[in-house]
């Protein structure tokens, strides 16, 4: 089975910070790309911030200048610096990694179960 761990979800006040992780044990050389998502209260999925293998990243507009995403050197582990945290960013976030870089890769979309962020005023 594929796995997607996420972790380092918690409750801040606005202007905190926290720190997301998301790996996928044994799988780590067939990740073609990962992709945050979240989703708040009454509302839909939505795109946060993305990175392929070769390090290209991409952010919503709503979190570009306070988070950044990034990955170490072997691409073992994805990490999405949250900064200046606003309420509105309380949501649950969710890791989706695309994997099948290789032949003998398991292929597709693959979906952690989410790390509940929380901001209050």
């Amino acid at each position: 089975q594929v796995q997607v761990r996420e972790s380092g979800g918690g409750s801040v006040q606005a202007g905190g910070f926290l720190r997301l992780s998301c790996v996928v044990p044994g799988y780590s050389n067939c990740r073609n790309d990962m992709h945050w998502y979240r989703q708040g209260p009454g509302k839909e999925r939505e795109f946060v911030s993305g990175i392929d293998r070769d390090g290209t990243t991409t952010y919503a507009d709503s979190v570009k200048g306070r988070f950044t995403i990034s990955q170490d050197n072997g691409k073992n582990t994805v990490t999405l610096q949250m900064n200046t945290l606003k309420p509105e960013d309380t949501a649950m976030y969710y890791c989706r990694a695309t994997l099948g870089a290789y032949a003998w890769c398991p292929t597709g979309n693959y979906w952690g179960q989410g790390t509940q962020v929380t901001v209050s005023s």
